[in-house]
């Protein structure tokens, strides 16, 4: 995958404040506030940063923790496992392969057939519908 490579200028010109707070400095957006939370239309869910394709929405599901959950990636190339230690905790965080956009967090408590929760913020993700 070719890597997309921009200065904070040019993120900071193509993102509103809310998705490069997220995006580019591993914000979180509210819980219970993102549009796609409570979304259930059949589509792919892209990074909004760079428009790499991250999650099929058949691998989507309702977990209940206030933003939109995965329980598997569309393509395990597309998304960066990464140690997180922050605020006081031990996590892995999920980084866009493309662009190295944060997209949330990934956890050991989700369905079948995993067993994972991806925990996405809903400002990083663009949806795209079936046709």
């Amino acid at each position: 995958m070719k890597k997309i490579q921009k200065t904070e200028a040019e993120w900071r010109a193509q993102l509103n404040d809310l998705e490069y707070r997220v995006l580019r400095q591993a914000g979180t957006e509210r819980p219970f506030t993102g549009t796609y939370n409570d979304h259930d239309a059949l589509g792919t869910y892209l990074c909004n940063a760079c428009k790499t394709p991250l999650f099929d929405s058949s691998n989507k599901y309702h977990s209940g923790c206030g933003w939109p959950a995965f329980w598997g990636e569309l393509e395990t190339a597309n998304i960066v496992h990464k140690t997180d230690h922050s605020h006081g905790m031990n996590r892995v965080e999920l980084l866009c392969s493309a662009c190295d956009s944060h997209l949330g967090h990934i956890f050991n408590d989700g369905p079948p057939p995993t067993g994972t929760r991806y925990c996405i913020n809903s400002v990083c993700l663009e949806f795209v519908a079936n046709k």
